[in-house]
């Protein structure tokens, strides 16, 4: 292994799975929905939106449905 290595002769590459990573998105949520998020991500370390993004994650993983129970 060399101790060094020239890397100015290599040519860029775009990933080509980076656009496939995350869509961008339009949503409208609840003021309250965010600001649980935020609290959230501000005990985590994480931001809002990457939170957002691995709970639903995690609910598209074990086929979690929404349960609505409303009674009126």
């Amino acid at each position: 292994m060399k101790e060094e290595y020239d890397l100015s002769k290599m040519q860029r590459k775009k990933n080509p799975f980076a656009a496939k990573l995350k869509k961008p998105v339009t949503i409208r949520l609840g003021e309250d929905v965010v600001d649980y998020f935020k609290s959230l991500s501000d005990e985590m370390g994480l931001p809002y939106q990457s939170l957002i993004n691995l709970y639903l994650r995690d609910c598209v993983l074990t086929h979690r449905k929404p349960n609505f129970n409303w009674t009126e």
